[in-house]
């Protein structure tokens, strides 16, 4: 596996080659080595890049304590067989410092983490566009428990006529179901169970969505209960999103939809999300 840390040593694409990248920011897990393997299917050279994106924190202190392990994450792509690890440090990314002109995510910004998170998919489409340029991919892959940063990066490459495919990969759940997050190496035992609230609220409203009979309502009450019932967790949001535009659907929206929650458990921030399908009356 070559590493490069400049973009001045990425090589270019070769004339075909199908090329995809994975763009991550480090702390790797078993979600993301599920991205890489998928990419592979897709694509005769994976390219993979660690990047902690100042721009898509609005909390100094939640990007200072992110973590960071390239180390082992170089370790565990080399043994995937990645053929390229990017790596920058900020200057290399930003070599101007914040950059002037950014990508505006337009109304995704006032929707669920848009709302919770200013600036947030501002930063993410703004780094996801220099990545796109810089590693000038045929396809990138997301994870779906992202669910509205895959919807935010697909309309950015349409509507700004991006020539990228974006490829979302389902969810990966430990054993008890628990979503794979970085970020869950800051939950102590004890908050881990209370964490798995998240992924049984979802399951119950995917459960009552898929009755056939239920309202989106119906479908949030059900999910929202469990997370009432839970003790440790502080919910920010339990919701349903159009999967097109990620806004909020109406009472009498029928057809797929993505419920999706975000709550602290401790001091941790964690997301989730299920795909599923409302079919009953408004």
């Amino acid at each position: 596996m070559q590493t490069v840390h400049k973009a001045a040593q990425l090589p270019a694409p070769r004339e075909g080659v199908r090329r995809a990248v994975v763009m991550t920011m480090g702390a790797l897990h078993e979600g993301h080595l599920t991205l890489v393997r998928h990419a592979r299917t897709l694509a005769d050279e994976v390219l993979v890049t660690v990047f902690v994106n100042p721009l898509q924190f609005n909390d100094p202190a939640d990007l200072e304590r992110y973590p960071r392990t390239l180390e082992a994450d170089a370790a565990l792509l080399e043994a995937e067989g990645v053929d390229l690890l990017y790596a920058p440090a900020v200057e290399d990314v930003y070599p101007g410092g914040t950059p002037l002109v950014t990508v505006n995510a337009g109304p995704i910004n006032t929707h669920f983490e848009g709302a919770f998170r200013p600036g947030h998919f501002d930063g993410v489409l703004t780094v996801v566009l220099k990545l796109m340029h810089l590693t000038r991919p045929d396809v990138a892959l997301f994870g779906q428990k992202d669910a509205q940063q895959v919807i935010a990066v697909r309309t950015m490459c349409r509507d700004l006529n991006v020539p990228v495919e974006v490829v979302a990969v389902p969810t990966v759940r430990d054993a008890d179901g628990l979503a794979l997050s970085s970020r869950n190496v800051f939950l102590s035992a004890a908050q881990r169970q209370d964490a798995l609230a998240l992924s049984r609220a979802l399951g119950t409203a995917d459960a009552v969505a898929r009755t056939g009979t239920a309202t989106v309502a119906q479908v949030l009450a059900a999910g929202r209960a469990v997370l009432d019932a839970a003790s440790g967790v502080g919910t920010e949001y339990f919701g349903a999103l159009d999967p097109r535009s990620a806004a909020p659907v109406p009472e009498d929206y029928r057809g797929e939809v993505v419920v999706a929650v975000a709550a602290t458990v401790g001091n941790t921030r964690l997301i989730d999300n299920v795909v599923t399908e409302v079919g009953g009356p408004a």
